[in-house]
């Protein structure tokens, strides 16, 4: 029995287990820093990234084309499972993201990234940084948009609360020397 040639070209339009290990393989910096961001935790981080390509190649298929932006969402809910972000733990932080001595300015601001409670680091990251809408942030999170661009909010005025304080260490400095 021979496939015809709709549905050949059917099943070539859909990823096969080998695509997904391609698109992990290709993209394998991007998604372990999301999972590293999300998680804020580098063991957590790794079980979010191996879990990601688990499901993946376990999962439903998906068209080839959205191969890529369908790993980034499995990461993203494996890291929600692993965390669980809730907008009511606004004084929770992670401590496991060890950086005492951030070696370039990505660093400094992935520190900066894992350092914002967990919620407000989840909205950060799949907003600002992977570009979701508010409404697919508020239902991978559950909960309303309105929480969402609160939250994103609170981060953003988190880091520009840092940067004044470096910018003002640094003009202290200059000042003593």
């Amino acid at each position: 029995m021979r496939l015809s040639q709709d549905a050949a070209k059917r099943v070539r339009d859909y990823t096969m287990p080998t695509d997904f290990c391609k698109v992990f393989e290709d993209h394998l910096d991007h998604l372990y820093t999301l999972s590293l961001l999300l998680t804020a935790d580098h063991h957590k981080a790794e079980q979010c990234f191996i879990g990601g390509l688990e499901d993946c190649l376990q999962g439903n298929s998906v068209f080839r084309e959205w191969a890529q932006s369908w790993a980034t969402r499995v990461v993203i809910k494996n890291a929600i499972r692993i965390i669980s972000p809730s907008r009511n733990e606004t004084n929770r932080t992670t401590e496991n993201y060890d950086l005492t001595e951030p070696a370039s300015e990505a660093d400094t601001r992935a520190a900066a990234i894992t350092k914002l409670p967990p919620f407000d680091r989840f909205v950060y990251v799949m907003s600002v940084l992977e570009r979701y809408s508010d409404r697919q942030c508020s239902i991978l999170l559950d909960c309303t948009v309105e929480e969402i661009a609160g939250a994103r909010t609170q981060a953003l005025q988190r880091f520009v609360s840092v940067a004044s304080l470096k910018e003002r260490d640094a003009l202290d400095s200059a000042a003593v020397a």
